[in-house]
């Protein structure tokens, strides 16, 4: 009888943007699991408890790295650091971004520069870096974080949906260009997820979030986009490449995520 394997013990993962949220709950779920994780954020004193809670509590290693993914010379660092260490990069996962909301007409030059630069642009920087140590070594996984924003119309947030919305276009033009080189790059579009940048976004403090209710689901935990990413990154996935998968509950109807969530 076939038993699906879901381990990644053993591996080496980049998780960028690992601080808070979605990425600490993707890096820690992989380490649980026995991989080796290198976390990244802008700030060292906001990665470094992240990695020492992963040392002290996971069956994997924590390397903590101080990258702005925005600049490449940073993520070059970054890659050098986890081959140092590692011996090599088996799975990327794009997860560092951030958005701020505003009509279209009132987003400046440097405000527009600034989302696509962080969520498009890193993604990139990661994803040429990380990919070369890929191919030369015979393969890997990549996932993408895109979002819910960049799958269909979200006001008020044009840049970071443009943004997330290339990222789609990107996972599904890689996997086929990299899949002779033994590498799957995947997508991950989250709905809400329950975290401090959404509650920062929302302008709300983190304790004004909802609860999901059983019923409808209205808002989803980082570790259930972390189990997600582990999937798609396992060998139970082996089968699965430039697809974006879609985790976004049941919403409530709006046209905005604080429409969705009731608190207008």
């Amino acid at each position: 009888m076939h038993e699906p394997d879901y381990g990644v013990a053993g591996r080496t993962a980049i998780v960028t943007g690992a601080s808070q949220g979605i990425g600490k709950a993707i890096a820690e779920t992989l380490a649980a699991s026995g991989a080796n994780v290198v976390i990244c954020s802008r700030a060292q004193e906001r990665v470094d408890p992240v990695a020492e809670a992963i040392d002290d509590e996971c069956e994997g290693t924590a390397l903590a790295v101080e990258c702005n993914v925005r600049e490449r010379e940073q993520v070059d660092a970054l890659v050098d650091a986890t081959v140092a260490e590692f011996g090599g990069v088996d799975v990327l996962v794009n997860n560092a971004g951030g958005e701020f909301v505003a009509p279209f007409e009132d987003i400046s030059p440097n405000g527009w520069n600034a989302i696509v630069d962080l969520n498009l642009n890193g993604t990139v920087h990661c994803t040429q870096v990380a990919g070369e140590v890929m191919r030369e070594n015979g393969g890997g996984s990549i996932v993408n974080l895109s979002s819910v924003n960049g799958q269909h119309a979200a006001p008020g947030e044009s840049h970071y949906g443009a943004a997330k919305a290339a990222i789609i276009r990107l996972t599904e033009t890689l996997a086929v260009e990299w899949a002779p080189h033994g590498i799957r790059v995947n997508c991950v579009a989250p709905g809400l997820i329950q975290t401090p940048g959404v509650a920062e976004t929302l302008g709300i403090d983190s304790e004004q979030m909802p609860e999901r209710e059983e019923v409808d689901r209205r808002i989803g935990h980082g570790e259930e986009i972390a189990d997600l990413v582990q999937f798609l990154v396992s060998p139970a996935a082996s089968f699965v490449t430039g697809e974006t998968v879609t985790a976004k509950g049941v919403p409530k109807p709006g046209n905005s995520m604080s429409e969705g969530l009731g608190l207008e």
